[in-house]
């Protein structure tokens, strides 16, 4: 196998930003506040902050802007919550806000900035920089990030210049030397770049992005590789979640001859993110190289599912799908790439051999001439022919960015420079955090970093047992229809409103709701039942998951009582959850009902349901012209039905009717990333997020 390598793009930097320090320059500064105590909201926002409870603190900061709008704290505090949740555009808008209000605070100016250069508006963060500077001259956070600003926009001297006043003034800021050496390095100064790394390190030896970019230079050349493999080591002691950096050692490891400290690299990088296409191909041709096949097989597969297209993962598999001597899919695969690369000599070749080892000499001997035919015909330079120039670009589609070195005109592809360039390990580009983990791991904290499905949040219900992705649902998830109901006492437990609907796990709670059916079983039997007791029975098998029986009541309540909005809503509800869990209707089967966005998969009768579902919806909102949440619902089974424009008119009136309802906002916002529209989606989803969904920034952090 050809070692070869190329060396490791640095990381970004991270912008620093305290936010203590402004905690406390601002706190004593917000006036006393009239009617409700905004002042001491504004605090307890602030203890939020403090705690990294970033999406409880907008809560508060969004009653005080209510109370209080012209007061320029709150939008600021609220920036900071928004920047910290990766909200970039909704920080820039906030910070704006508290500038037009008081533009005598610094920190909101770096704030502004700190958004600004999230977004590539480095200009802007700039001139944000220097005017907060006029306010806190010399501090060394706003002189960092104003350097690094320089530096994206290809201003090498000027940033330099920055970091060097800003080491006269602060010799002992560590990240500061290796943010320079990180320049230097890029402006081929070696020697500087690993001074400055060197001192870096003196002053701190915990900051793994110095060790990750000190190897990067040392594994430029084979006969360091010893240094940069315990550099590494030392990031991977500090990081030890980083995935990509045990993808990078594996390579130092192979290329020092340590098989099987590789192999355990690939292994351990691929158990802490399955999806690492480039530890799986890169183990792959481990296991191919000590013809393990059938599981180097598995390996290139599984890339192939990550990505169809990854070319070099295909390539190696008709290698060993043709030693395995399964010509069949050999040659699916291979035809597979001669349709890719139809100017690509290999692949001939590779097919010709296959249609040899069948037996098909004919066929082999017409692509061993075509192979022979398309070499000779090469130029001289070696630069292949327009339309097989991509073939590096396409084989490197895992993730990988160091494995194919070229020079300054394409590689020729030969057959030996192809089989290099794809059997050559892949390494990644490590994006090191070097903040501390935030200690909360729940729903609050840094929210945006949680592994989420992305999903539309789920319909509103009625329900006894309610939760919410939303932290501000409780308060907000109101139905006029349904207070009125539980004003009647007719029911033997309140209902409440929520989209999250909870079974209960304690079995005392589920005999109550069991015993609750046989309470209304025997009543029935005596007295004559009317719809309310229907509709009661309905909501225990709800809360029971008998979605059959629950529609079979609902029915006969809304033949009773035509005009029932509650039922259709928990009717069209309960309809579409059958739907989801694959049981059957009253009168239809939709077992194996895929729930895929859009109608791929989906069965007439399916769909013929999920018009029923929104028929229910549509009732429900012609007898309670005001409830917002039917319409909510029908723009759920809308796009369930892949009828996006129809989906997004739905949203619209929710929030026409309901202006603070956050989950429309989120939906409507994964509506627009269908359709492409992310300047839309990202607006809805900032707005989403400041209603209190949480799962916004986790979707918003993904979209960037």
């Amino acid at each position: 196998m050809e070692k070869g390598y190329q060396s490791l793009r640095f990381m970004k930097q991270r912008i620093v930003f305290l936010i203590f320090p402004i905690l406390t320059f601002i706190s004593g500064t917000i006036p006393a506040m009239g009617q409700i105590n905004a002042e001491q909201i504004v605090k307890v926002g602030q203890n939020a902050l403090y705690f990294d409870d970033y999406v409880l603190s907008i809560q508060y900061f969004n009653r005080a802007i209510a109370a209080k709008p012209y007061l320029a704290q709150p939008y600021f505090f609220r920036a900071i919550a928004k920047l910290n949740l990766e909200d970039y555009r909704g920080a820039e808008a906030d910070a704006t806000e508290a500038i037009e209000r008081n533009p005598f605070i610094p920190e909101a100016y770096e704030v502004r900035g700190v958004a600004r250069q999230n977004t590539g508006q480095y200009r802007g963060a700039v001139e944000d920089y220097e005017h907060a500077s006029q306010l806190l001259p010399n501090n060394r956070n706003l002189m960092f990030n104003k350097a690094l600003a320089l530096q994206q926009l290809e201003e090498p001297d000027s940033a330099l210049a920055v970091f060097d006043r800003l080491l006269e003034l602060h010799p002992g800021y560590a990240n500061a030397y290796v943010a320079r050496g990180r320049l230097k390095a890029e402006l081929a100064d070696t020697v500087g770049a690993m001074a400055d790394l060197d001192h870096a390190l003196d002053i701190s030896n915990k900051l793994a992005y110095a060790y990750v970019i000190r190897a990067s230079l040392l594994m430029v050349s084979p006969e360091e590789y010893d240094k940069a493999e315990a550099d590494i080591s030392e990031a991977i002691r500090l990081e030890p979640k980083e995935g990509n950096l045990y993808v990078n050692r594996a390579f130092l490891r192979y290329n020092r001859d340590d098989y099987f400290g590789a192999m355990a690299d690939y292994d351990y990088a691929i158990q802490l993110d399955p999806l690492n296409a480039a530890a799986i191909y890169n183990r792959g041709l481990l296991r191919m190289e000590s013809r393990d096949n059938d599981r180097a097989i598995m390996d290139f597969s599984r890339v192939l599912e990550l990505d169809p297209e990854d070319y070099r993962a295909l390539y190696n598999r008709v290698l060993l799908y043709s030693d395995t001597r399964n010509y069949a899919a050999a040659l699916e695969d291979v035809n597979r790439l001669i349709e890719r690369f139809p100017e690509l000599p290999e692949a001939l070749y590779m097919r010709s051999d296959i249609y040899r080892r069948q037996g098909k000499m004919g066929a082999a001997e017409a692509d061993y001439k075509r192979a022979l035919a398309m070499a000779k015909a090469l130029p001289p330079d070696g630069v292949p022919a327009e339309g097989s120039a991509s073939l590096a670009e396409r084989g490197n589609t895992a993730g990988g960015s160091g494995e194919v070195q070229k020079s300054d005109n394409e590689e020729e592809l030969s057959p030996e420079s192809v089989a290099r360039r794809f059997t050559a390990l892949r390494t990644i580009d490590n994006e090191v955090d070097l903040q501390q983990d935030f200690v909360s791991q729940g729903i609050r904290g840094k929210v945006q970093d949680h592994d989420r499905r992305i999903s539309l949040e789920p319909m509103f219900s009625l329900g006894y047992y309610s939760s919410s992705t939303n932290t501000a649902t409780d308060a907000r998830s109101y139905i006029k229809e349904v207070d009125d109901l539980n004003a009647t006492r007719m029911l033997p437990f309140l209902v409440m409103v929520g989209n999250r609907g909870l079974t209960p796990s304690d079995e005392q709670l589920l005999d109550r709701h069991f015993q609750s059916v046989e309470n209304y079983n025997r009543s029935m039997a005596v007295n004559e039942p009317r719809a309310i007791d229907f509709f009661g029975r309905a909501m225990d098998y709800v809360t029971l998951r008998n979605y059959q029986a629950a529609i079979a009541d609902l029915d006969r309540a809304i033949a009773m009582t035509p005009d029932f909005a509650l039922a259709y809503l928990l009717r069209g509800v309960a309809r579409h959850d059958m739907l989801m869990s694959g049981g059957e209707t009253s009168s239809h089967s939709v077992s194996g009902f895929s729930t895929g966005i859009g109608t791929a998969g989906q069965s007439p009768d399916m769909k013929m349901e999920l018009r029923n579902v929104i028929s229910d919806f549509d009732r429900a909102a012609d007898l309670s012209p005001r409830l917002a949440f039917a319409h909510y619902d029908k723009g759920n089974a809308l796009v369930e039905l892949g009828d996006l424009t129809s989906a997004m008119a739905a949203y619209r009136k929710a929030l026409e009717l309901k202006p603070d309802f956050g989950e429309a906002y989120y939906n409507l916002a994964y509506v627009y990333f269908q359709l492409g529209n992310r300047q839309e989606g990202a607006a809805n989803l900032s707005k989403a997020g400041e209603l209190g969904v949480v799962p916004s920034y986790n979707l918003l952090k993904r979209m960037h």
